[in-house]
């Protein structure tokens, strides 16, 4: 449950952050996991663009996740932040490569549908 909580929290935390390098962004929250103790958190995050879209995406996410903690600390009435770690969830974005790669078969032999 906290977990969900959590996801949807972040989620809109991250589309309320006036960044710029945030600004127009595909990026989700596809998943957190918490540690038994719920000290750590490590919160999956998919962003759709190219690599250094992401990088500025994710320097500046990190740089925030301490605060972000804390504010979701309060938020929830928890005892005490877990520490947020961020990692690229890339399924989304393998996803749509290997959709492109079917478009693109499709596309030079339209016979084998």
């Amino acid at each position: 449950m906290i977990k969900l909580q959590m996801a949807k929290w972040l989620s809109s935390a991250i589309f309320e952050m006036k960044n710029p390098r945030l600004f127009g962004k595909m990026i989700s929250v596809t998943k957190v996991e918490l540690s038994s103790d719920k000290r750590y958190a490590n919160v999956y995050i998919s962003v759709l663009g190219s690599d250094e879209k992401k990088s500025g995406v994710f320097e500046t996410l990190e740089h925030a996740a301490g605060s972000l903690g804390l504010k979701f600390r309060k938020n929830l009435r928890l005892r005490s932040a877990p520490v947020i770690r961020l990692k690229e969830d890339k399924g989304i974005e393998s996803s749509s490569r290997r959709h492109k790669i079917l478009e693109g078969i499709h596309e030079r032999h339209p016979s084998d549908r």
